[in-house]
């Protein structure tokens, strides 16, 4: 699962006849209300939000962002499989997707998540969405080690008023004590977000704590 040429033919084989997004988990619908109030709670009338949706494989989720959020956002889409970069570029090109803004951008990256610092500076980055691409990797006998790798790099790059928001289905039992002991220096709280198919799935907000020093 932390291998790049799966995913290449993953995507390439479920693209092959008419191109759909393919959701892990669920699609932008079910954690909007996650995602939405957190970007009104940075909105700056000076600049553009940074959002990172972190392995968006071809999911819809980066594109409804750039598409419902009312206030300005650069919205990157990064994965690190070229195929599905290359798919979904098409695929908005194809839908003529339009902004929620006038000012908001919507990008198509390839990018791998263990190096962020490649694309971001330092403290650059406001809001990161990782849907089920941390699980892909924990899940994995040799993508334990990236997972972290992962976590270090999204708080290298996280503005101090930033967060990161992981949605997964992994119980908070084992994914609080794996995130608060991989960052230290922030702070990790958890919600619900649902119950599908008799799986529980929650979102994991991990916040610098410089933030938190800096609203005390």
């Amino acid at each position: 699962m932390d291998k790049k040429a799966t995913w290449d033919r993953f995507y390439a084989e479920s693209s092959r006849k008419t191109f759909k997004n393919f959701e892990w988990f669920f699609g932008f619908e079910t954690v909007q209300n996650f995602i939405m109030p957190v970007l009104q709670t940075m909105a700056s009338p000076d600049a553009r939000l940074q959002v990172l949706d972190m392995g968006c494989g071809t999911s819809g989720l980066g594109p409804s962002v750039y598409q419902r959020c009312p206030v300005p956002v650069r919205v990157t889409c990064g994965d690190i499989s070229p195929v599905a970069v290359r798919l979904m570029q098409e695929h908005v090109r194809a839908k003529a997707v339009q902004p929620g803004n006038c000012s908001s951008q919507l990008d198509f990256v390839e990018l791998d998540c263990t190096q962020l610092h490649k694309h971001f500076g330092p403290t650059s980055v406001d809001l990161i969405v990782d849907k089920g691409t941390t699980d892909a990797l924990l899940k994995s006998e040799e993508g334990k080690r990236s997972a972290g790798l992962v976590l270090k790099q999204c708080l290298k790059v996280l503005r101090h008023s930033g967060s990161l928001l992981q949605f997964s289905d992994e119980d908070p039992d084992a994914r609080l004590v794996w995130l608060e002991t991989k960052a230290r220096s922030a702070r990790v709280t958890v919600q619900e977000v649902g119950e599908w198919r008799g799986v529980c799935y929650y979102c994991y907000q991990v916040t610098p704590l410089s933030q938190l020093c800096n609203t005390d």
